[in-house]
């Protein structure tokens, strides 16, 4: 059973900078973006953390390319920890074990096997010590946040960027769940926030979400959602990350195909009051091709708040941009001058990041 955590509302708000009450501020918490720089004392991570001492960014995402030793690694995330220690960054990687892993054996750190090997061969109580070990890696070079497990179902074995790759523990709900959990109490034991991946369910499709537009209408069944469900009735609520993923029965009903990411049938609907989840959502990365080719920033960023994504997450890939937290926060805080209704989603936004922010390193 995961052990469910309950803010009280007066530590909540207690733990909060009283310079963080502003419409910019809370904007600036829903950010997670991508950064160039593998040295702290690189000028683009520089100014990052400034960044994030600012209350400007609320947390940065890793990619191998920033990678270049673990020493180097473990100092970077002491400066952006250091310049936000009442309200931390999310300090952000994707470690699932297999191919998808930022720290390797190639900067000395172990590798892990995977979901599919580990469903394979371990028991759920083996598959926990494994990632014991993983988390308790990620914890000593000062990340906060590990973007798994994947909780998709392994529907579509020749799918070509979840069944491919060994990403799923399998093709029963409960099965997944029981790895999901494994993975998860792992990593709260180490102080560790993970994310559920990639609702509704990446499991089945035919296509992959990073190169383009990705229909899972036909494929898709609400067994997908069966971990979900297990997991959120044992108290999960960190992160739920949201894929780019076209359903026509849950796309609005305007003019516009929206993917689950900006889709408020699948998360106010579905994700909030069908499965009552209470932690925060983040979309997947925002530049994938996916949402790039369909739509551009400011209607990304408008219709993933209004579908209830609290965290957009940018890998900053696409078109390298220093500015592109600032883009998305005057975007974010023009919307909300305009429209009350949008700025309450922000604020909204802003009591759950800061909630789970509080949980950090507990």
């Amino acid at each position: 059973m995961i052990r469910p955590v309950a803010v009280a509302l007066l530590a909540l708000f207690s733990a909060v900078p009283a310079h963080a009450a502003t419409l910019e501020q809370m904007a600036g918490q829903m950010i997670v973006v991508g950064f160039k720089g593998d040295d702290a004392g690189d000028a683009s991570v520089k100014a990052v953390a400034a960044e994030i001492a600012a209350g400007d960014l609320g947390g940065v995402m890793y990619l191998k390319t920033n990678v270049k030793s673990l020493k180097a690694v473990q100092a970077m995330n002491q400066a952006f920890r250091a310049a936000s220690p009442d309200l931390p960054p999310f300090i952000t990687l994707d470690q699932e074990g297999g191919a998808v892993e930022r720290l390797t054996t190639d900067v000395g750190f172990p590798e892990t096997p995977t979901a599919a090997s580990i469903a394979a061969n371990d028991s759920p109580a083996q598959a926990k010590a494994a990632y014991a070990k993983m988390a308790a890696g990620i914890k000593s070079e000062g990340f906060t946040v590990n973007f798994g497990p994947v909780a998709d179902l392994n529907v579509n074995t020749k799918n070509p960027i979840i069944g491919k790759f060994g990403r799923s523990f399998g093709k029963d709900a409960s099965t997944v769940a029981s790895y999901d959990e494994a993975f998860i109490e792992a990593h709260h034991d180490a102080g560790l926030l993970t994310s559920l991946k990639h609702f509704p369910g990446h499991g089945s499709s035919t296509a992959d979400s990073h190169a383009g537009f990705v229909d899972i209408s036909k494929t898709w069944s609400k067994a997908e959602l069966g971990p979900y469900k297990t997991l959120f009735e044992g108290g999960y609520a960190d992160f739920v990350m949201v894929g780019h993923l076209y359903h026509s029965g849950y796309a609005g009903s305007g003019q516009v195909k929206l993917p689950a990411s900006l889709s408020p049938e699948w998360i106010g609907g579905v994700l909030r009051d069908q499965l009552q989840f209470k932690g925060v959502v983040i979309s997947d990365d925002l530049e994938m091709g996916a949402i790039r080719k369909q739509f551009d920033l400011h209607d990304t960023v408008v219709h993933a708040v209004n579908a209830g994504v609290d965290v957009l997450l940018f890998s900053n890939t696409a078109a390298y941009s220093p500015d592109l937290a600032d883009k998305v926060r005057a975007i974010l805080v023009k919307e909300g001058e305009a429209d009350p209704a949008f700025a309450a989603k922000i604020e909204a936004s802003y009591a759950r990041i800061v909630a789970l922010k509080g949980r950090i390193g507990k």
